[in-house]
């Protein structure tokens, strides 16, 4: 049976470049950016994502972080995948969970993510 896992962060750092924008089409950026979780998960995260911004100042975006701490007690790390996309000042995406390390190995899951400014994150693990 999946747990369902509740977690706020608030982002530390944020590090966007540029790689290719052109006027009147999508601009595209990475972003190195940091994290930090409590909650159901304490700890810190990075995260690169890759992202297209419309000319009407709408996102989408791809990327991955590894969070590193502990998830419900069990401590090691998780790389979960986001794809999600940005409108209405609120980034939102669905999260699923690549792969675990240490008492987090065996971890499987999805969830979602909002920030608008403040975050939070949703996860349905399962512990196996």
């Amino acid at each position: 049976m999946p747990a369902q896992i509740h977690a706020q962060f608030e982002i530390t750092s944020w590090d966007e470049t540029p790689f290719d924008h052109e006027t009147g089409v999508a601009r595209l950026t990475e972003a190195l950016v940091g994290k930090k979780y409590t909650g159901d998960i304490e700890g810190t995260s990075t995260t690169r994502w890759l992202m297209a911004y419309s000319p009407d100042k709408t996102a989408a975006f791809v990327g991955l972080e590894r969070i590193k701490g502990s998830v419900s007690g069990k401590h090691g790390s998780l790389v979960v995948r986001h794809v999600g996309r940005f409108e209405n000042g609120s980034a939102d995406a669905c999260l699923t969970v690549i792969s675990g390390t240490n008492e987090l190995k065996s971890v499987s899951g999805n969830g979602d993510f909002t920030a608008n400014p403040a975050g939070s994150i949703t996860l349905d693990l399962v512990f196996e």
